[in-house]
C-alpha cells in the first residue's frame, strides 16, 4: 500500500513479515530496501529476493541507525524485541527533535501488542504518548504516514 501511494519501503530485509511487505511492495512496482546485518545474522545469505536495493551494515545498531537516518516516516507492525527496539529508537528520536528546529517523523504502530505497549510505555516512563500514532490496521497506518507526509516527491 505504502508503494501504491508512491513511497519506497525499508525493512530489515529478511524473511517473515519483512519479506511479506518486499513482496507487496515489490509487487506494487515500488523500491524495497532492506537493511541487512550479516554479522548477526551469518546463516542468512542476504536479504529476501523482492529487495530492488540492500544496504548491509554491521550490527543492530547501524541498522538501526540507517533506517532512522535514510526514512521519513516509521511503522511498527507486530514484531518481537527487534520491531520494539526500532520503534522505541523512532520514538526517541521524535522526541528529541522536537528540541531542535525540525519536525518529529511520523511514528506509527498496527495493532497489538502496540496499542496495549505505548500507553504502558507513556505511563511509565513520563513522556509523550501523542509522538507515536496507534492504529489497528496497515489501512490506518498508511493513511496517517501519507496524511503527515503528503505526496512522495
Amino acid at each position: 500500500m505504502l508503494a501504491e501511494a508512491g513511497f519506497a519501503v525499508a525493512t530489515g530485509g529478511y524473511a517473515g513479515l519483512m519479506e511479506a511487505v518486499s513482496i507487496g511492495a515489490s509487487s506494487a512496482g515500488g523500491d524495497v530496501i532492506g537493511v541487512t546485518v550479516p554479522s548477526v545474522f551469518p546463516d542468512r545469505p542476504g536479504g529476501n529476493p523482492h529487495l530492488t536495493h540492500e544496504t548491509r551494515t554491521a550490527s543492530l545498531v547501524e541498522r538501526i541507525r540507517e533506517l532512522a537516518e535514510t526514512t521519513a516516516a516509521a511503522i511498527a507492525l507486530p514484531g518481537s524485541l527487534g520491531t520494539a527496539t526500532e520503534l522505541l529508537a523512532a520514538w526517541n528520536l521524535a522526541y528529541v527533535t522536537r528540541f531542535g528546529d525540525a519536525t518529529p517523523k511520523p511514528v506509527v504502530t498496527v495493532g497489538e501488542p502496540w496499542a496495549t505497549l505505548v500507553p504502558l510505555l507513556t505511563e511509565a516512563l513520563h513522556t509523550d504518548g501523542s509522538l507515536v500514532t496507534v492504529v489497528p490496521t496497515v489501512d490506518a497506518a498508511v493513511e496517517a504516514v501519507a496524511s503527515r507526509l503528503g505526496p512522495p516527491a
